[in-house]
């Protein structure tokens, strides 16, 4: 059985909280946003109770959420990360290749950070998250620090436990249309 600090249950408090605040988008009309499952191949099935008791990944996935807000094109991964320093091994090179052919076609990627030591979540646009990424490339820091990021693009998360994602996604427009 599972325990709270588990790697299997890692990340379920910011995606338990980005699965209320798409629902609740869905609900109000504003935007249709799905969690793209994890393609899997079962090796063991229960036959009585019919779970899947050990499977292995078929693939390897793209992103956590795809799709589109009042006709945007979407696309975000959601990383937890427990110290104030961020590892980019936690990225991996195939979902930074779909962001990027998603950015190619004129579609909006972008990050949401869980810094679970301070409850703080950030929103980072495709364009910081690929400074990082290519500092990596180029041979300097396979991490940032949480003091490198802009602080403008931290979430305020209100009473209600939803994640003001469009509010980032605003702000992440405005930066695209040099405003």
């Amino acid at each position: 059985m599972a325990t709270w600090n588990s790697r299997g249950l890692r990340g379920s408090v910011l995606e338990d909280m980005i699965n209320r605040t798409i629902e609740r988008l869905r609900e109000r009309g504003l935007a249709l946003i799905q969690k793209v499952p994890t393609p899997i191949t079962p090796i063991n099935i229960d036959k009585q109770s019919r779970h899947i008791t050990l499977a292995y990944f078929d693939q390897k996935s793209t992103v956590d959420y795809i799709g589109a807000v009042q006709g945007i094109p979407v696309c975000f991964d959601a990383k937890e990360c427990a110290a104030d320093t961020f590892p980019l091994a936690n990225l991996h090179e195939h979902q930074v290749a779909f962001m990027t052919d998603f950015e190619k076609q004129d579609g909006i990627s972008f990050l949401l950070l869980y810094f679970s030591s301070r409850q703080e979540f950030y929103y980072m646009p495709y364009a910081e998250m690929m400074e990082f990424w290519n500092r990596m490339l180029r041979g300097g820091r396979k991490s940032f620090l949480i003091s490198e990021l802009d602080p403008a693009w931290f979430l305020e998360v209100t009473n209600d436990s939803f994640l003001p994602i469009l509010e980032g996604l605003r702000r992440d427009l405005q930066a695209r249309d040099g405003n």
